[in-house]
C-alpha cells in the first residue's frame, strides 16, 4: 500500500519537473539549439512517466471502490499531472514549428 502523502508528493514533484523541463526545452529550441531541446524534452517525458506511474498505482489500489481518500492535495497533484501532460504536448508541437522555421 502506498503512503498517500508520499504518493501525492511524487506526482507533484515529477509533474512539476516535467513541466519545467518542457519550458527549458522550448527556450533552447527558440534559439536553434534543437539537440539540447530534444534531450530536455526526453527528460521531461521520463519525469512525466514517473508521475503517471504513481497515479497508476493509486488507481490500481483504489480498484474503483473509493478506497483512496480524496483530498484537496490529491486534486492539486492530479491538476499538476494533467497540466504537465498538456504542456509537453504543446511544447512538442512548438519545437517542431521552430525546427521547420530553422530549415
Amino acid at each position: 500500500m502506498l503512503d498517500l502523502e508520499e504518493a501525492v508528493m511524487g506526482i507533484i514533484v515529477n509533474a512539476g519537473q516535467s513541466r519545467s523541463l518542457c519550458f527549458e526545452a522550448l527556450r533552447h529550441a527558440r534559439t536553434g539549439m534543437f539537440t539540447k531541446a530534444d534531450g530536455l524534452l526526453a527528460a521531461a517525458i521520463e519525469a512525466g512517466k514517473e508521475a503517471h506511474a504513481v497515479q497508476t498505482k493509486l488507481i490500481e489500489e483504489d480498484e474503483g471502490e473509493g478506497k483512496t481518500k480524496m483530498t484537496l492535495i490529491m486534486v492539486h497533484a492530479q491538476d499538476h499531472l494533467m497540466t504537465s501532460i498538456l504542456c509537453r504536448e504543446l511544447v512538442t508541437e512548438l519545437i517542431e514549428i521552430y525546427r521547420r522555421q530553422a530549415m
